[in-house]
């Protein structure tokens, strides 16, 4: 069965009920839910952390319909290159971006990724698959 991984975007568009992104995220979740593994990783996690005051009330929130999965050593290096590239095309940010340890986990696994936050994914693992708005 293929998979997708679920960037925290979607699942936040839900959680804290958008009233922009919650219908588009809820309707390509359960599109994708029909057909393909949902996943999260430890990045997605913390991202998903930043908005509760403890684990318990993360956990609550979190729908089980996801499959958890940890990083791939394989992706953390391609993330790595990839923070590398992006360092030498002038990127400012000091550490890698939560993006390029999910974009390399998606690269490496063979997943595809749900976001609507598709520019670095697309720059930096053009061969993933994205499922986005437009």
């Amino acid at each position: 069965m293929p998979a997708v991984l679920v960037d925290s975007n979607i699942i936040l568009d839900l959680l804290v009920e958008d009233e922009t992104w919650r219908d588009w995220s809820a309707g390509a979740l359960a599109r994708e839910a029909e057909g393909a593994r949902l996943v999260i990783n430890p990045i997605i996690y913390a991202e998903l952390s930043v908005a509760y005051e403890t684990i318990e009330l993360v956990e609550s929130a979190l729908p089980a319909i996801f499959d958890r999965e940890p990083i791939p050593y394989e992706a953390a290096f391609l993330a790595g290159k990839s923070y590398l590239q992006y360092r030498r095309r002038g990127g400012t940010k000091r550490a890698p971006l939560p993006d390029f340890f999910i974009g390399a986990h998606a690269a490496v696994s063979g997943y595809s990724i749900l976001t609507r936050d598709t520019a670095r994914y697309r720059s930096y693992f053009p061969t993933v698959a994205l499922i986005a708005p437009g």
